[in-house]
């Protein structure tokens, strides 16, 4: 990760490709845990941010970041990142790399425009 005056290339476009450095380090001190933390398919959405609740049998009952409680097989639920990956330019940096991961860091840092 670069410092914000490297970002002053990509011009205005800067504040959306990449997080400033308050931002970076707010994601830092941001309380993450990894083993509940995860993204699960959804339908309507692909997937959703949320949090293990419980597991039984092979499945396991998330509830998303909407206050909706989903009940899915193991694997339809996918590990998140740490907040400190959040629109990294080199995805290949990330700790978990798998659609979900993916397509929320290309949300993340293309949706504000």
């Amino acid at each position: 990760m670069s410092s914000d005056q490297e970002m002053a290339v990509f011009g205005e476009a800067a504040p959306y490709l990449r997080k400033s450095e308050k931002e970076r380090i707010e994601a830092q001190n941001k309380p993450f845990d990894a083993k509940t933390s995860v993204f699960v398919a959804e339908p309507k959405e692909s997937f959703v941010k949320g949090t293990i609740q419980s597991r039984e049998g092979g499945k396991v009952t998330v509830k998303t970041e909407g206050g909706a409680t989903l009940t899915v097989k193991e694997d339809q639920i996918f590990p998140m990142n740490p907040p400190k990956f959040d629109k990294i330019e080199d995805m290949a940096m990330m700790t978990h790399l798998h659609e979900p991961a993916v397509l929320y860091n290309l949300k993340e840092r293309y949706a504000a425009w």
